[in-house]
């Protein structure tokens, strides 16, 4: 792999570049433009540019970070998963979902996943490294190249645990963001932590207009803790108060992600005692069915559960959804397909 990716590089940084190259400073924004805004991988196609810069650049860069691999349609919704190889050949996967209001899609922000949550197919190889801010703009790009469709909203909810990546994220949405790039705006980007607390402080100071969801699935520590490991590290409490602060500062409304399941976190008294944890709060519940792990003891619950659930928490003034299930036909939840993958290829785990 190249020292540096230049997809990575925000406008600012390949400005800099150019007059570390002897270029001119403006010649870092139509890199970029071409980069992100036209989605170009290949040098020799930056007209602009002059030949002697686009040698320079082939040379030193490599912009194209990401191919496809396998992507697979559902033949119930055509919600399509993509598995995508890196430059060092590891395989990250995708989710390209379209609704009425645009299409949307859910990217990874690490191989692999060190979070350790029980119920997750992500996490059971551990994480293998981060993804830069380019390999993560780039599934975006490949999507729009092979569906020949605008992606016009983003979920980081894939494989990985995005405040674990917190530059690169950062870095990414910037870039992906920018008016000379995909100019996707904030508003359009939704981010899911399983509960970084520190991360959430100093993204709130950010001030960005992103939409925090957290992944909650626990009405309380006991439970929380026995399904994610991160419970251990930080309480509820502290979680509800990082979320608090988050609201405060950006006055935006935080999504507590609830995936269901039987016999664990989903019966009554559980709906009961999340809607009095988050009654102080602006905010809305998404409940999700969760999609059952084969390597997990774990199963999903019962839809009527799920409706009632549902039930109390809007009884109770908590705004709630049940998310769509998508793509159940081809491994669509988180890390499925690329477990299923590397078990195919004889890949060590």
């Amino acid at each position: 792999m190249q020292d540096r990716e230049i997809a990575s590089l925000t406008v600012e940084e390949l400005k800099k570049l150019m007059l570390e190259m002897g270029e001119k400073e403006f010649r870092g924004e139509q890199i970029f433009h071409w980069i992100h805004g036209k989605r170009t991988v290949a040098f020799d196609e930056m007209t602009n540019l002059p030949g002697e810069l686009r040698e320079k650049l082939k040379a030193s860069f490599d912009c194209n970070l990401v191919s496809l691999e396998q992507k697979y349609i559902s033949k119930i919704d055509k919600t399509i998963k993509y598995l995508f190889r890196l430059k060092d050949n590891n395989i990250i996967e995708s989710v390209l979902m379209s609704y009425n209001y645009g299409n949307s899609a859910c990217i990874s922000s690490q191989v692999g996943c060190r979070m350790g949550c029980a119920f997750c197919a992500s996490t059971l190889e551990g994480l293998i490294r981060n993804l830069s801010a380019g390999e993560m703009a780039g599934q975006i790009y490949q999507i729009e190249k092979d569906s020949n469709r605008k992606i016009s909203n983003i979920v980081i909810m894939g494989a990985g645990e995005p405040l674990d990546n917190y530059d690169n994220i950062l870095k990414f949405i910037s870039i992906i963001n920018h008016p000379k790039g995909a100019n996707i705006g904030q508003r359009h980007i939704t981010l899911s932590t399983c509960g970084l607390v520190d991360k959430i402080y100093d993204l709130a100071d950010k001030n960005l207009q992103i939409t925090l969801a957290i992944s909650l699935h626990a009405p309380n520590d006991r439970i929380r803790q026995e399904i994610m490991p991160i419970a251990k590290r930080y309480y509820m409490d502290e979680l509800l108060k990082a979320c608090s602060y988050y609201i405060e500062k950006t006055h935006r409304r935080i999504t507590f992600e609830y995936a269901l399941i039987n016999q664990v976190n989903d019966r009554e008294e559980h709906a009961y005692e999340l809607a009095d944890k988050l009654k102080a709060l602006l905010c809305h519940v998404n409940l999700i069915p969760m999609n059952p792990v084969k390597e997990s003891h774990y199963r999903e619950s019962h839809q009527e559960r799920i409706n009632y659930f549902k039930k109390i928490l809007e009884s109770k003034g908590i705004q709630t959804t049940i998310r769509r299930r998508l793509g159940s036909d081809i491994d669509a939840a988180c890390g499925q397909l690329r477990r299923r993958y590397l078990e195919g290829n004889g890949v060590e785990k």
